[in-house]
């Protein structure tokens, strides 16, 4: 086949070249021209993926997967077309389609009657954005009629940053056409291109999963990633009860989930990335009376402030003056990206009760700290407060060589050894507050 793959960001350029591992000849677009030619270099445009940079040139060096700005153009060329751009949201998760748009208007210009195009959006959308917002945009601008001179599918991506690779063989393939055509087509385009693990613990074959519709499909991932938010703001609840109570949340936790009935996540100290922030918000677009998902939401928007709080109490009522830093600038460890981190209100929320802030991530140069506006540190300067915000897995053996002179930490992700901290007042989001003698 010929595949157009419209974005070639994060998750759409590790699919451009699952398409060409399959022996499929994959022209991926994007209109930021460096990523285009380092894609024709062979270079991986961002680090951090697993197997992307020994796959990609060995791709290119085959010949097949190329990389052009000109989606239209790719278009008219493919069979089918997979569109994974990004879809924007403002500060109150609502969706900004202006770039989707924008691709959707470039894949109309490229249909061609006779060559029946497969199109299919990967990107996650509220309900129904699918038939009634692409299939009419599509249709007016390309002149053609969806279901009988191209076909619609959405189809969205279940995988995370890091490991997209692995996460392809292992998740189902989940999929819902406007047309029936277009639905089996879509599933006999992803049974050629994705190869899957055998997973007993499902109740189906693992493979390409039609869900019947095309709002079905776009519910199941919605659905899938607001269970995780509600789920997250559930245990940060129990986490803030117990802590206040003198209980640790984490052998409660270890307890109920004992119980094959109970799936209770882990407290922290905030929900970020692409993803659990964002998804819940385009549920509640569409269902707006969805009390429970909104409640779960500030939930867990409150959790940075809350364990500044922590701090602000284990240092006697005050932060004023003090030096602290935030460790991890990343929205979770071993991933550059700061997407809804909680970098963010953790630094506000320190600034706001008067502490001198600074901000350690050992993905980022100083440079690239100082370009988000926050003074870098780094470990072994001496500091009075630390928030570990982000769960690398180099800050595990951090000890007071590396926070000379820190008397609060509070330890965002319980990843730390309290006892590579003697003196200090040790806190865990979630449990209650503990001194760390010598």
């Amino acid at each position: 086949m010929n595949i157009t793959v419209v974005g070639l960001g994060k998750i759409g350029l590790p699919l451009a070249v699952q398409f060409a591992r399959s022996g499929h000849m994959v022209i991926g677009t994007d209109i930021d021209e460096t990523v285009v030619d380092l894609v024709n270099a062979g270079k991986e445009p961002f680090p951090g993926e697993a197997h992307l940079a020994d796959y990609l040139p060995r791709v290119v060096s085959e010949g097949l997967l190329l990389a052009q700005t000109d989606t239209a153009d790719a278009v008219s060329k493919s069979e089918v077309v997979v569109v994974v751009v990004p879809l924007f949201v403002d500060k109150q998760a609502r969706p900004d389609f202006r770039w989707m748009d924008a691709a959707t208007s470039d894949v109309a210009r490229g249909l061609r009657r006779e060559q029946a195009t497969l199109v299919i959006y990967e990107t996650t959308l509220p309900v129904g954005t699918t038939r009634n917002r692409w299939k009419p945009r599509l249709e007016q601008e390309s002149g053609l009629t969806e279901g009988r001179d191209f076909h619609l599918v959405f189809s969205p991506e279940r995988v995370l940053t890091g490991r997209v690779f692995e996460d392809l063989r292992r998740y189902p393939k989940l999929l819902g056409g406007l047309s029936r055509e277009g639905a089996q087509r879509a599933q006999g385009f992803y049974e050629q291109v994705l190869q899957f693990e055998d997973r007993r613990d499902l109740e189906r074959r693992n493979g390409v999963w039609d869900l019947g519709s095309a709002e079905a499909a776009e519910m199941a991932k919605l659905a899938e990633t607001t269970y995780r938010d509600v789920n997250i703001a559930l245990a940060n609840q129990f986490g803030v009860f117990a802590a206040n109570n003198g209980i640790d949340v984490y052998q409660v936790i270890e307890a109920s989930n004992s119980q094959p009935f109970s799936h209770i996540h882990r407290p922290g100290i905030a929900v970020g990335g692409h993803c659990i922030p964002i998804y819940p918000r385009l549920y509640l677009w569409n269902d707006p009376d969805a009390t429970i998902v909104r409640a779960a939401r500030e939930m867990n928007e409150k959790m940075p402030k809350y364990s500044v709080g922590l701090a602000v109490a284990a240092a006697g009522g005050s932060l004023e003056g003090r030096r602290a830093v935030v460790l991890g600038a990343a929205y979770r460890g071993g991933v550059k990206e700061t997407a809804f981190s909680g970098v963010f209100a953790t630094v506000d929320a320190l600034s706001e009760a008067g502490a001198k802030v600074s901000v350690h991530d050992p993905l980022y140069t100083d440079d690239e700290l100082r370009a988000f506006g926050w003074d870098p540190h780094t470990l072994g300067e001496p500091v009075d407060v630390a928030m570990l915000q982000a769960d690398h897995d180099s800050y595990r053996e951090l000890d007071t060589a590396d926070l000379p002179g820190v008397s609060v930490i509070v330890d965002g992700r319980r990843i730390l050894n309290p006892t590579n901290f003697g003196g200090a007042s040790f806190l865990v989001v979630g449990s209650a507050s503990e001194g760390v003698d010598d």
